[in-house]
């Protein structure tokens, strides 16, 4: 049997008890320009970061991987044109990986909504464009889960900072998500964002810049990549959640799942936001539903950091420091 998710509550497995753990790399260079060395740089610790891995009866196919990078403008400005359309400047513009279904209605449909979602919320669809991949690169077991691979391209609207433009973005795709969730159609948005750009999947380290060949184009460029190698000791692998994620990549287990979700949920009732004002209803639930402790993690992370905090300090209000004994802490701070 295919599962494109987790499989259902069935004997003495529940998917509500799913944990993971995994390992993870990262390069930079802030003082140098954008480049691809920086690309290379994470595939070659991506690949060391094999042992960290899984397979299953499938030796080809892995648990997940994948790399989050700068987005490379200059490589997405020449692809977009060879697709027919042209890009704004950088900082203007959000491109993202979004893995559709194969049905193709179905895909119609996901694409539809979309449309509809950007132009509600005052946005523009510059385009779609069928991301190149090479499928006799990976396991059969990953071919028979996977999905149809587009990237989106989104401009935003006249006169809106680029903070405000990531805000809208996360509101697109919050509401495309649930319209797909209620439907119980396979979709994800692996990264939609003006600043990031995502290649990930159900790979073995080695597999992913060999199934996405944009990956060894000279001039995609950037001046970091984070990376992951996925080892799902107790969740199902799936595409949708190899890492990295939007925002992190996450080689533990979060103990405390359960407990943050249900806070998180009590806490919708009573939240406002100056900077979301009426759109905030639109992104619950915070948490999406079905996602491992890490994809839950980086749901809160991305929700505190775009209502307003900067990252740094989204991070620190994620994982506090120890204060059950520590009679010295100010009573405020406790």
């Amino acid at each position: 049997m295919t599962h494109l998710g987790l499989p259902p509550k069935q004997g003495l497995y529940d998917p509500s008890l799913e944990h993971d753990a995994c390992g993870i790399g990262f390069v930079a260079d802030l003082k140098k320009e954008a480049s691809h060395e920086i690309v290379e740089m994470g595939t070659a610790i991506l690949c060391r970061l094999t042992h960290r891995g899984a397979a299953g009866s499938d030796a080809a196919t892995g648990d997940g991987a994948g790399l989050l990078m700068q987005t490379p403008d200059r490589f997405l400005q020449r692809v977009a044109d060879e697709a027919g359309f042209g890009l704004p400047e950088f900082g203007r513009y959000a491109a993202g990986l979004v893995f559709l279904s194969r049905d193709e209605q179905e895909r119609a449909w996901q694409k539809e909504q979309f449309a509809a979602a950007i132009a509600a919320e005052g946005q523009t669809l510059i385009g779609w464009r069928e991301v190149p991949i090479e499928p006799d690169r990976i396991g059969r077991t990953a071919r028979e889960a996977m999905p149809a691979f587009e990237q989106i391209f989104v401009g935003a609207a006249e006169g809106l900072d680029q903070a405000g433009f990531d805000r809208k973005l996360y509101v697109i795709r919050r509401i495309v998500e649930n319209q797909n969730h209620a439907r119980d159609i396979f979709f994800h948005v692996a990264s939609l964002a003006s600043g990031t750009l995502l290649y990930k999947g159900m790979f073995l380290a080695h597999q992913t810049p060999e199934f996405f060949p944009d990956l060894r184009a000279p001039d995609l460029a950037s001046r970091f990549a984070l990376v992951h190698q996925r080892y799902s000791t107790n969740t199902f692998p799936t595409w949708n959640l190899a890492q990295p994620f939007r925002y992190l990549a996450h080689n533990g287990e979060i103990n405390t799942r359960r407990g943050n979700a249900n806070w998180m949920h009590a806490r919708e009732g009573t939240l406002k936001s100056s900077l979301f004002g009426d759109d905030l209803k639109k992104l619950f639930p915070v948490m999406t539903p079905g996602g491992s402790d890490s994809a839950q993690f980086d749901n809160a992370l991305e929700f505190l950091h775009l209502s307003g905090r900067d990252l740094c300090q989204s991070m620190l209000m994620m994982i506090p420091e120890a204060w059950e004994n520590q009679p010295e802490m100010d009573p405020d701070r406790r």
